[in-house]
């Protein structure tokens, strides 16, 4: 399956300028082969905490716009948003298929340092969808640090996706987990990451594909730009195989 890593310049809380952004962005994507593209967190607005001014109701502006987008290119879309609910909004990703369906992932894990928890109610699973023969597990940002969903879901897992805005700061932090994930999981790893300034910080993309080997098939630099590569699940079965970690997992003794 081919991949595109839609790295770009949010603008902030602006989400027709985004769209055109975007869509601009799948048609590069559409004409270089993708079957699956990936959207940086919150990609209608930015990493805002104003939910309750930019949450949109679930079948809004951005869900119809990604429908519509999936439909025109024949293509899966994964892309987070802020969505409202109950008890609060939350940071939502939603997986477009061309047919018009759509599943939702809500980040399990808040950016506390970042007030988000105070914004946004954290989800509470994990989802895996199969998307052309490959089972696709998607996370958002933070969720990268956190290995436990990771490899709760890794046996029924070709691709990790992960979907962020990743601030240039811990730059080092997003390559390094990016990797880990992948190495620790036998899987590959996609992650996505937007570009330019928002909310007084800076992004420095860094968009990457992992291999389940932890070799990197390819990587951003701080431009807009989208990122081309493909995923084949025969070689994740194929690692798994002649490296069977994930068969010595032992987690009855995981306890004091």
């Amino acid at each position: 399956m081919r991949l595109a890593l839609v790295q770009f310049d949010i603008a902030w809380e602006d989400v027709a300028e985004n769209h055109r952004r975007v869509a601009e962005r799948l048609e590069r994507a559409a004409a270089d082969g993708a079957r699956l593209a990936l959207l940086p967190e919150m990609f209608p607005t930015g990493f805002s905490m104003d939910a309750s001014g930019i949450a949109q109701e679930p079948g809004g502006p951005t869900e119809t716009f990604l429908r519509d987008q999936a439909a025109k290119h024949g293509m899966w879309i994964i892309g987070s948003v802020p969505e409202a609910g109950e008890p609060a909004p939350r940071n939502t990703a939603l997986v477009v298929s061309p047919s018009g369906e759509v599943v939702r992932y809500a980040k399990i894990h808040p950016f506390t340092y970042a007030g988000e928890h105070r914004h946004y109610a954290g989800g509470d699973r994990v989802l895996t969808v199969a998307i052309e023969g490959v089972r696709v597990t998607p996370f958002i940002c933070y969720d990268l640090r956190f290995p436990e969903p990771f490899r709760f879901a890794a046996k029924e897992t070709d691709l990790f996706t992960v979907v962020a805005n990743w601030p240039d700061t811990r730059r080092e932090h997003w390559r390094t987990l990016l990797k880990a994930r992948a190495i620790e999981n036998l899987a590959y790893v996609a992650g996505v990451n937007r570009v330019g300034t928002g909310g007084k910080l800076r992004y420095t993309g860094d968009s990457a594909l992992i291999d389940p080997w932890g070799e990197t098939v390819l990587e951003g630099d701080d431009s807009d730009r989208v990122l081309v590569a493909d995923v084949d699940p025969a070689r994740v079965a194929e690692a798994r195989k002649k490296f069977p970690v994930l068969e010595d997992v032992r987690p009855e003794a995981y306890r004091r």
